[in-house]
């Protein structure tokens, strides 16, 4: 874990949901976001009986009056969710904790989770803990993955809807994402011109996406604009929102999700993960970033039986392809890794050049305790949020971006290996995404290292390894 990074990346999403009071757990050693104060439950008579359990708990045990306790609108409606209040977000302790306890005889009775943390769903390389934040590539770097042999047909496209932010406005002038459509984002640049953070990240990913496999019909959705982070309670909704609008696609692309103490899942996705099962789309999703084996919601749903056809859960290679990334998650339940350290592709377009500042500042030695020159180290930033920055008077450095970039996470692992699916659907002439999922790892034969296991890498035949050295820093 990197408490450090998460508390500087608590603040940016704290600012980006300013009527949600958040808080961390499961304690302050950067594990997950939540709304404090209020848990989740399914609507209904479970929703019914959780209220009455917390309430009686609270009234016997703390002293507060029942209509503490109520639950808040407006349901999610078709997730089945509803949100109930459990104490005052105001005042210091969170009460959530003591909630969660109250339910848990009854959940053992039942042998069923009854009630959940509203968790902060982000975009993986945020994960409250970037991989890394972008770099401008060298005018002369090619992308990597280069683009695949084949060219686009319209009739035999495998369709791929990539969840995350939103395109930016010239995206159609980087030649592999002239046939991508979606939404753009919604605000590119601050008031000073500086591109916001996060901003190219669905970009970033549909780029990677249609250089693996250049037969794809990409559809960007930007249901993560607001710096990638969405509560739990409304990301089943905004689910249900994609595909309803654009039809259920062959492949989903989505690079966000949230650690939890709980291992069966999300209830606030309970809804959508039931309704993906009876489809036959494939849900390819990122590990996450946290550098530890905790499970990363939904990419984790790979790891259960009922799941297990339907989600692939995809960890992040290092730049060398040798092993794991130092920040990628890892574990039984990621079930292939592929390169996801100082991939090159379109961050924007390139008809107008941007300016970024950087956020967080590089370490002098890896955050995860990797012995590599990895992207903790390398290139070196000095950022806005750094703690003690201003009183060393350090300015914040910036860029430039004008095409492509270099930026590393789970995030980008994941649209490579599902890209590979979709190449391998076109190869064979495979309509059945699960199905060419399932064979593409039956037929991975490679293996990489991560944390002392030998794991499944599926890599790119365009892809190409860079040397474990210190990276120049762009002019």
């Amino acid at each position: 874990m990197a408490p450090q990074r998460f508390h500087e990346q608590f603040d940016h999403i704290q600012r980006s949901l300013p009527d949600v009071p958040l808080t961390m757990g499961p304690d302050d050693s950067a594990g997950f976001l939540y709304e404090k104060g209020v848990v989740l439950v399914r609507d209904g008579e479970e929703a019914g009986f959780v209220e009455d359990t917390v309430r009686t708990h609270f009234t016997e045990t703390q002293g507060l009056v029942p209509d503490h306790v109520r639950r808040i609108g407006p349901q999610a409606g078709r997730t089945g969710v509803t949100r109930i209040r459990v104490g005052d977000p105001a005042e210091g302790e969170d009460t959530v904790p003591h909630a969660l306890r109250a339910v848990r005889e009854a959940e053992d009775r039942q042998g069923r989770r009854l009630v959940g943390r509203n968790h902060v769903v982000h975009i993986a390389p945020v994960n409250a803990c970037p991989g890394d934040e972008p770099v401008p590539a060298p005018r002369t770097e090619p992308a990597n993955p280069a683009p695949a042999e084949g060219g686009y047909d319209p009739g035999t496209a495998v369709g791929v809807l990539v969840v995350d932010t939103g395109l930016v406005h010239d995206h159609r002038s980087y030649p592999l994402l002239a046939h991508t459509t979606g939404d753009t984002q919604l605000t590119e640049t601050d008031d000073h011109g500086v591109l916001r953070q996060y901003v190219g990240h669905g970009t970033f990913i549909a780029g990677l996406l249609a250089a693996v496999a250049p037969n794809t019909d990409i559809t960007v959705r930007g249901t993560l604009n607001d710096a990638g982070a969405v509560l739990e309670s409304e990301f089943g909704a905004l689910l249900f929102e994609a595909v309803d609008r654009d039809g259920w696609p062959d492949i989903i692309s989505l690079s966000a999700g949230t650690p939890s103490a709980d291992h069966d899942g999300l209830i606030g996705l309970d809804a959508f993960m039931r309704e993906l099962r009876e489809q036959r789309t494939l849900l390819v999703a990122a590990a996450g970033n946290n550098g530890c084996d905790t499970p990363f919601w939904p990419a984790a749903y790979a790891a259960l039986p009922e799941y297990a056809d339907c989600v692939l859960s995809v960890g992040a290679l290092r730049a060398d392809g040798e092993s794991g990334a130092c920040f990628t998650n890892h574990g039984p339940w990621v079930r292939v890794h592929a390169p996801g350290e100082r991939l090159t592709s379109a961050l924007t377009g390139f008809v107008t050049p941007v300016p970024y500042v950087y956020q967080h500042s590089t370490y002098d030695t890896c955050r995860f305790g990797a012995d590599y020159p990895c992207t903790c180290q390398y290139p070196r930033h000095t950022g806005v949020l750094s703690e003690g920055r201003e009183s060393t008077g350090a300015k914040p450095d910036q860029v430039m971006f004008e095409g492509l970039a270099q930026w590393s996470g789970t995030s980008f692992a994941t649209p490579v290996a599902a890209g590979l699916v979709a190449a391998r659907m076109t190869a064979y002439r495979e309509r059945d995404p699960r199905a060419a999922g399932a064979a593409l790892l039956a037929d991975a034969t490679e293996r990489a290292e991560v944390r002392g296991a030998h794991v499944p890498a599926l890599r790119p035949p365009t892809w190409r390894p860079v040397p474990a050295v210190i990276p120049a820093v762009p002019a």
